[in-house]
């Protein structure tokens, strides 16, 4: 097991130097969902919430998000995205929408925080557009799907 890098010798937090560390392309693909209400499903996807076009909105806020990743985890550094992409799938069988988010740079450290921050908001933006009809709603199943580059290579979950 690899040990925890954000933490010094003397046990305290601290931002990881990457400053000798070469620049590579970056790719971390991370994904989550949400389930709801069948009628909450059934307005989002025809579009028809008064508030307007919910998963657009929703995808607009995960990419600002993956942008602003450094200001909300605190030793996270600020990244140079080259790319940002998210895509919703309805499973119409389970009343739930899954987010999928690609997030890329090129640089001296990865992209997976800022995959996982956009999955995260993108999921907090569909339950806040449509909280007044259903706040049953569960988000679950958030996680890092794979990541490549840097010293450790490629990695995808099982």
């Amino acid at each position: 097991m690899n040990k925890l890098t954000h933490f010094d010798a003397s046990g305290q937090a601290h931002m990881v130097n990457v400053g000798d560390k070469p620049n590579t392309h970056r790719i971390a693909i991370a994904s989550g969902k949400i389930t709801m209400l069948p009628e909450t499903f059934r307005m989002i996807e025809a579009g028809s919430h008064k508030k307007g076009d919910v998963l657009g909105i929703a995808r607009i806020a995960g990419i600002q998000a993956s942008k602003k990743t450094s200001d909300l985890i605190p030793l996270c550094h600020p990244l140079a995205l080259t790319h940002v992409s998210l895509e919703f799938k309805l499973d119409t069988s389970k009343n739930s929408i899954t987010c999928q988010v690609q997030a890329e740079t090129t640089g001296p450290t990865g992209v997976e925080m800022e995959a996982l921050t956009a999955v995260q908001v993108a999921l907090l933006t569909i339950y806040d557009m449509v909280k007044a009809v259903d706040r049953g709603m569960v988000m679950s199943d958030i996680q890092l799907l794979e990541k490549s580059g840097g010293k450790s290579g490629e990695w995808k979950s099982a």
